[in-house]
């Protein structure tokens, strides 16, 4: 029915100059029903037909009632649909009669107009951003994560859809672009800004490799969004102060789940996210080795870390107290979650380290930190924090993971992080000692 509307639409605009030059003759027009007929008319055993005027009829079947316009072209006989009743009423039935009339006179058959009309409300639909986004969508988001996935889609549909959604893809310009991305900065969401506009990117460029846009108009809006605002993550790197952070954990009054992720996370230096979402099933004991699977990872490639003596020790100890659950650290109240985003930091925040002298992630800065300095090359510890290494080539070719290099690192850090622990005079600490 919406087609079918903004069919009429679109043929209403171009014979708006008609109707003037012709309108005496339209007006003249004598029709013969009423609203009263219409709406009384009841199906026969046969169709027939309740004639209006100027080959204007409507058609009552078993099926419904139906207007219809016959008339001549080309010397041919040929009927016009004009709409079903009662959602196409008398009066609207009228008005669509005297535009496919005005279409006549003016040489032009309102059938093939219609049919016109149809096919190019048709192709503004089929190329619209909307219709692309779904489309490149539906093509690759089951390779993304479920969470990848389902922020994107977020995106389009929240900050894209309601603005260019309708907008044929290849006519989209970039201020049209930028005006989406000003409402969503101005919310003061900075960050989600330039994301949409990353995914509009990939939406035009899809759109260019099936032939429905010739360019990509995001790159001219390069400069257009301030520049974001990086906060590192505050960590302490001194050797003696991470001893006493070490002794003020062990101190701590939290739960045993809390303590053992904090020590963790000083040993094995990963993201907060992959240390509270860690899953028994991940935990190879034989191999000393934890799994991250690829999806939960920020690069989303498979990441292995390691594990030492005494991660190794810490997770034996709480495996009776959480292994009911798949996760090692689930949530207090629902062992089908896991712990919560800010339990290490607040547990942190407890303890007197404020966020700008320690955080949860901060324990990736101090390993990265003491690392160098003790001598470590930058590849095996850049590889162990899960970063990307070199040139975009160079990371094409490279699929060494340094792993034998890697787990004497971390054994090795591992009892050095017990010595500051343990109160030690800071000792000699060099790549490559026992």
């Amino acid at each position: 029915m919406m087609a079918q509307q903004n069919s009429w639409h679109l043929t209403k605009n171009m014979v708006s100059s008609m109707v003037s030059r012709h309108a005496i003759q339209v007006d003249t027009m004598k029709y013969r029903l009423t609203d009263t007929q219409c709406r009384n008319a009841k199906p026969k055993g046969k169709p027939y037909k309740l004639t209006d005027g100027g080959g204007l009829y409507m058609k009552v079947a078993q099926a419904g009632k139906y207007w219809r316009y016959n008339y001549s072209y080309n010397e041919k006989q040929k009927t016009f649909s004009i709409g079903v009743y009662p959602d196409v009423g008398l009066k609207l039935a009228r008005e669509r009669h005297q535009q496919a009339r005005e279409l006549l006179l003016n040489g032009i058959d309102p059938s093939e107009h219609k049919q016109e009309a149809k096919a190019a409300e048709l192709a503004l639909t089929e190329n619209s951003f909307e219709r692309v986004a779904r489309e490149w969508y539906d093509k690759f988001s089951s390779k993304w994560s479920k969470q990848h996935a389902a922020n994107i889609k977020t995106r389009l549909e929240s900050d894209l859809f309601p603005f260019i959604g309708f907008r044929p893809v290849a006519e989209i310009e970039p201020p049209e672009i930028l005006k989406c991305l000003r409402r969503i900065e101005e919310r003061g969401a900075l960050d989600s800004a330039r994301r949409a506009k990353t995914t509009a990117g990939q939406v035009f460029r899809y759109a260019v490799s099936i032939g429905k846009a010739t360019r990509d108009p995001t790159p001219d809006l390069k400069g257009a969004l301030p520049p974001p605002d990086r906060k590192h993550f505050a960590a302490i790197t001194d050797p003696q102060q991470v001893g006493q952070l070490l002794r003020d954990i062990e101190a701590y009054h939290g739960s045993s789940e809390t303590v053992t992720a904090l020590r963790l996370s000083a040993y094995l230096f990963q993201r907060p996210g992959e240390i509270r979402m860690m899953q028994w099933a991940e935990i190879n004991f034989e191999s000393a080795q934890w799994i991250i699977p690829a999806e939960r990872m920020k690069r989303r490639k498979e990441h292995i870390v390691p594990l030492a003596k005494q991660p190794l020790k810490l997770l034996e100890a709480i495996r009776p107290l959480t292994g009911y659950s798949r996760f090692v650290f689930p949530a207090r109240t629902n062992i089908d979650a896991p712990m919560g985003q800010n339990t290490l930091g607040g547990a942190l925040r407890r303890m007197g380290y404020d966020s700008d002298t320690m955080t949860a992630h901060g324990f990736r800065s101090t390993a990265s930190t003491l690392l160098y300095e003790k001598g470590y090359p930058a590849d095996v510890i850049e590889k162990q924090l899960a970063h990307t290494v070199g040139s975009t080539i160079r990371q094409a070719y490279d699929r060494s993971q340094h792993m034998e290099q890697r787990t004497a690192m971390m054994q090795q850090y591992a009892d050095y992080l017990d010595s500051l622990r343990d109160g030690a005079t800071v000792i000699p600490f060099r790549f490559g000692t026992a």
